[in-house]
Order: C-alpha cells, then sequence, then structure tokens
C-alpha cells in the first residue's frame, strides 16, 4: 500500500436518464484520473434519480443485474484509467429480488465483489423498503490496488455496529455512498461519518448527490468530504449547492500511528458485548 493514496469522489445533480448520468460519471472519472485519482466512489444509486421519494414499481426497471453491463463498462474504465472504482447501483439478483448495491472494481478492470446496503429506512421521501431487500452479504473488505476498501450505504452510517465490522475485517478507507437532504440530517452529515473513523481508526469517503430532483423535494445538499482517522476532514468538504469532484490526498502512514496512540482494537470487550445482539 502506497504511503499517500490520492483518493476521488463525485457528487452530481441528476441529468435526467440513465445513459448521460453514466456518460457524465465516466467523463468525471477520467477527469479525476488526469489528477492523479487511483480510486474513485459515486453517489448512492449513481445512474439514477433518487427514486425512493416517491414508491412506484415503474423504478425496478432500473435494477440490472451485477456484475452486469453498466458494471463491464467501468470495468474497461478501470483497466484505462488504472483507478479502482466503487461503484453504487440498483441490482436485480432474479425477477423480484433487489437490492441497493455497490461493485468493486479493481485499478486492472478486476469486479472484486459487491457490499449491499444492510439497513433500510421507510420514511416519508425514503421509502426504500419499497425497493430493496436488506443486504445479505455482511461486512466485506475488499483487497483493491489502494489498499483494503469497505462500503457502508447512506442510512447504515446511523449503525455504529456495521462501521466497527469493516475494521475488524481490516478495512483502511471505508466509502459511504449517500442521498441526503438538507432538513433531514445535516448536523448529523458532518458528525457521524467523522466519529466513525475516529471510533474505527480509518479514513472516510462521504459522498451525497446534489439538488431537487422533480420526483420530490428532497434538498440533496452535497458537502462530500474525505476524513481522516483523527476525525478530520482533508482539505474541507465540498460545495453544498453544486456538482464537485472531490481529488485529495490520504496520508495512509497516519493509519499505524493512531491505532499505536488510541489503542481502540485492543481495548475492546466483546465478551461484554454479547445482550447488544439479544435486544
Amino acid at each position: 500500500m502506497a504511503n499517500v493514496i490520492r483518493a476521488a469522489l463525485l457528487q452530481a445533480a441528476w441529468t435526467g436518464d440513465k445513459e448521460s448520468m453514466i456518460k457524465l460519471h465516466e467523463e468525471r472519472a477520467r477527469e479525476a484520473a488526469s489528477q492523479g485519482a487511483q480510486v474513485i466512489c459515486f453517489q448512492e444509486l449513481f445512474y439514477g434519480p433518487y427514486f425512493c421519494q416517491v414508491q412506484d414499481a415503474a423504478y425496478y426497471d432500473y435494477a440490472e443485474s451485477i456484475p452486469g453491463p453498466t458494471t463491464e463498462r467501468f470495468q474497461q474504465l478501470a483497466r484505462e484509467t488504472g483507478m479502482v472504482v466503487i461503484l453504487p447501483m440498483y441490482e436485480q439478483e432474479q425477477e423480484g429480488v433487489l437490492y441497493n448495491t455497490a461493485a468493486v472494481i479493481d485499478a486492472d478492470g478486476t469486479y472484486l465483489g459487491k457490499y449491499r446496503k444492510t439497513h433500510l429506512p421507510q420514511v416519508k421521501g425514503f421509502w426504500e423498503k419499497f425497493y430493496f431487500r436488506p443486504g445479505n452479504l455482511g461486512y466485506p473488505v475488499f483487497d483493491t490496488a489502494v489498499g483494503k476498501v469497505g462500503v457502508y450505504i447512506c442510512y447504515d452510517r446511523h449503525f455504529p455496529e456495521g462501521w466497527r465490522a469493516l475494521g475488524l475485517n481490516g478495512a483502511h478507507i471505508v466509502f459511504n455512498p449517500s442521498a441526503t437532504s438538507r432538513g433531514l440530517s445535516g448536523h448529523l452529515w458532518k458528525l457521524e461519518q467523522t466519529a466513525s473513523a475516529v471510533a474505527n481508526l480509518y479514513f472516510v469517503g462521504a459522498i451525497n448527490r446534489v439538488g431537487v430532483e422533480e420526483l420530490g423535494d428532497n434538498d440533496f445538499y452535497g458537502t462530500s468530504y474525505f476524513a481522516n482517522p483523527r476525525g478530520e476532514f482533508v482539505d474541507g468538504t465540498a460545495s453544498d449547492r453544486e456538482e464537485e469532484l472531490v481529488v485529495r490526498d490520504l496520508d495512509m502512514d497516519l493509519l499505524a500511528e493512531v491505532r499505536n496512540q488510541w489503542q481502540f482494537y485492543r481495548d475492546r470487550r466483546p465478551d461484554m458485548y454479547g445482550p447488544l445482539t439479544q435486544a
């Protein structure tokens, strides 16, 4: 693992159709690569609108197999650019079996696997249980060209157990692609993911979309960022209004430094935590 990893996030507004959205992400990924980025992650359900603002079976048509056509397009892009790519998509495992998923592609274009969103909200403007089954693949960590990468998706971030599981599985960087709106979670956005970076002693990449989409009145506020394992923003956050490509240098030597200073993994008491899983 290199001492410094140049990592990228893309926060984008809905373009109006799936193909133009995919092309936008291909273009901005190549732009990130031209700036030296070695890994990039997109926002939750990146090639569509955030259709969970309504409950309409027509949006099931956005689902596709993983790996499948979109995965294959970005496998080719990964090969061309030498970047690790994390693709949050709508997955169809089989007819009627649908998940909120992120595929992970290595820098040589190899499909490494996927994470399925574990925790699903079902509240006004976020009707996710209408569209997805809860994830069933656990908390995989993928051994990539930039180190060990994990994924946690949007609403998952409110649940500390998965963050810790990713750390125990060896994650160096955890990406949290999201679609979250201004009135609902603005305060928590900068609090929870930085705190999770501290508690689990790794880097976190937090990605949110921007804009108000025609399906609802959710005002997606961007503000994407990287947090280091001290809970600090790496060179600030992105705009809360505009599309932005965030490219930052992550000092991976900080992982060992902080883990030696704060021995949270040593001082855990799993023998005392059993009742937490029985409530």
